[in-house]
C-alpha cells in the first residue's frame, strides 16, 4: 500500500524553480492557497528544501560513523500531518521536532550513522531507514502508509527529489502552477530534474484542470 501522492511545485513560464526566484514573480500567496486545496495533511521534500526552510544552518557532524545497516523506523508519535524529509546520509541537524504543525520525519538510507538516527530520536523525532545505497523510495513510502498512517502527501520539491518519485512511478497527480515570470539562467533546477537516463521516454499525463489565480495559472494533471 502506498500513499495517494500529489507532486506541488510552481515555476516560472521556463519551468524554473528557483525558490528566490519564484518569489520575486508569484503574486501573493496563490502557491499555498492551491496546497491547502490540495488537503495534503502531510508534505515531503528532499535535502536541500529542507535546508533551505527548516533545519539548522550547521550540519550534523557523526562522532561515529558506523551505519545503522539495517531497515528500522522510530514512531515518536503519530500525527495527522508530518514534515517528511529527505536526507539520505544524516547531514541536517533540527532545532524543532515540528513545524508549521506538522511533526517531523527523517529517512535516511542504511548506511547513516546510527548515532544520527539515535540523535533523532532523543530529540522526538521520528525516522524511516531503509535502503543499502541510497534510500529506497518505494519501501519508504510503503513504510510512511503502514507505520505512520500517511494515506495523502504533497511532494514539494526539489528538482530531483520530484524526479526521484516520478522514475519510481510513486505519484498519482501533479499539480503544477506557473507564475508570470521568466528565469532564463542556465543551469537552473528544473520542476523535474536529475533522471539521469538519457533514453527515457516522456512521461504522459492528462489534464484534468486549470484554473487563474490571478496572473498564476494552477494546472492539474494525472498519469496516463
Amino acid at each position: 500500500m502506498k500513499p495517494y501522492i500529489i507532486c506541488h511545485m510552481i515555476a516560472s513560464v521556463d519551468g524554473r524553480i528557483d525558490c528566490d526566484m519564484t518569489e520575486q514573480i508569484e503574486g501573493g500567496n496563490e502557491y499555498y492557497e492551491a496546497l491547502e486545496a490540495l488537503d495534503c495533511p502531510s508534505m515531503l521534500m528532499g535535502r536541500v528544501t529542507m535546508q533551505m526552510h527548516y533545519a539548522l544552518p550547521e550540519p550534523f557532524v557523526a562522532e561515529n560513523y558506523a551505519p545503522i545497516g539495517t531497515e528500522a523506523f522510530h514512531v515518536a508519535r503519530k500525527a495527522q500531518g508530518y514534515c517528511v524529509g529527505i536526507d539520505t546520509h544524516g547531514t541536517l541537524q533540527w532545532g524543532e521536532n515540528e513545524f508549521d504543525g506538522q511533526t517531523l520525519l527523517i529517512i535516511t538510507d542504511e548506511q547513516c550513522p546510527r548515532c544520527y538516527h539515535e540523535r533523532l530520536t532523543e530529540q522526538g523525532i521520528s525516522w524511516i531507514a531503509t535502503g543499502q545505497e541510497g534510500i529506497d523510495l518505494p519501501r519508504a513510502i510503503e513504510l510512511l502508509c503502514s507505520h505512520f498512517g500517511v494515506a495523502r502527501m504533497a511532494v514539494t520539491g526539489g528538482g530531483h527529489i520530484n524526479g526521484a518519485f516520478l522514475q519510481a512511478g510513486l505519484l498519482d497527480e501533479v499539480s503544477f502552477m506557473v507564475a508570470p515570470g521568466i528565469d532564463g539562467r542556465a543551469g537552473m533546477p528544473a520542476v523535474f530534474d536529475g533522471i539521469a537516463d538519457s533514453g527515457r521516454a516522456a512521461t504522459l499525463l492528462r489534464l484534468c484542470s486549470v484554473k487563474q489565480m490571478g496572473e498564476t495559472v494552477w494546472m492539474r494533471y494525472k498519469f496516463k
